[in-house]
């Protein structure tokens, strides 16, 4: 049986590039005039509703003691029929060092399919893909990937947006073009606290986890004429470490095409006994 870990680990690295009252400011939709936290509330709820998108993700972090980081990517989502992503990451440098080639990751069905230089190296795999099936982990990686495959499924365009419900100061700022589209603009923060009690319970350790020395977060979103976000920031700073994330979103529910890559590119993980990965098929 081969193990989830290696895999994870290259997941993990390429999604990181990935209810309020009492606010201010009020935005038209239509002929309807919304208060900024009714607006944003109702983005949220049009995100919920999206089962298909792309995003442009950019991360920024600076200030840390071994280095800056930042991430520069892509994102092809698909929520039904089934679950499917294909996450592109162009541009990774963690802590001060470059990752060469970057990484990509699809994810087909049970499937993950990896693609990263730096990874390749490590495992000791001789194809450009590796791919591991959860058909092929034992049975607690089983039941390890089914809750991350889940959490995935949970934490995506509309499990983002909800955080930003837990505002209790955002407001309008005005207007804005946003990849050609006209879009209203809200800016505010959220305590990390009270946004990790609206999303999944599986996701809120992981957020926790992730912006735990944070008490708040600041947000922006553009928010277009149906309600659906077409841009939204994060930034936060603390203990002299700042991180910057935008994702700039298009296509919303229009068909998308992710597919499995060539069989002949595609190799397997090493085994825990050593197995060779240099073979393998989709």
């Amino acid at each position: 049986m081969r193990r989830l870990a290696p895999v994870v680990a290259v997941g993990a690295a390429a999604l990181v590039a990935v209810s309020g009252c009492g606010a201010q400011g009020a935005a038209s939709l239509g002929n309807v005039k919304l208060a900024a936290a009714d607006a944003v509330q109702q983005s949220a709820q049009k995100a919920g509703e999206v089962t298909s998108y792309s995003a442009d993700i950019v991360l920024d972090a600076t200030g840390g003691k071994k280095g800056d980081s930042k991430v520069r990517g892509s994102v092809l989502y698909q929520g039904k029929p089934s679950l499917a992503t294909d996450v592109k990451l162009d541009t990774i440098t963690f802590n001060g060092r470059n990752v060469p080639g970057g990484a990509r990751v699809i994810l087909t069905g049970n499937t993950v399919y990896a693609k990263s230089e730096a990874f390749n190296k490590v495992a000791g795999t001789t194809k450009p893909w590796v791919k591991v099936s959860l058909d092929e982990l034992d049975k607690g990686d089983q039941a390890e990937a089914q809750k991350l495959m889940g959490q995935a499924q949970q934490f995506d365009l509309a499990g983002t947006v909800k955080l930003l419900t837990a505002s209790k100061d955002v407001k309008a700022v005005g207007t804005e073009s946003v990849g050609g589209v006209e879009t209203t603009h809200y800016s505010g923060t959220f305590p990390v606290d009270e946004a990790a009690q609206v999303i999944d319970p599986a996701e809120r350790e992981r957020l926790q986890g992730q912006l735990s020395h944070l008490k708040n977060v600041k947000f922006d979103l553009w928010s277009d004429a149906q309600s659906l976000p077409r841009k939204v920031t994060l930034s936060g700073s603390e203990q002299g470490v700042t991180f910057n994330l935008a994702a700039a979103l298009k296509g919303f529910n229009e068909p998308v095409q992710i597919v499995a890559p060539p069989a002949d590119q595609v190799g397997v993980l090493p085994d825990r006994h050593g197995e060779s990965g240099g073979t393998g098929g989709n």
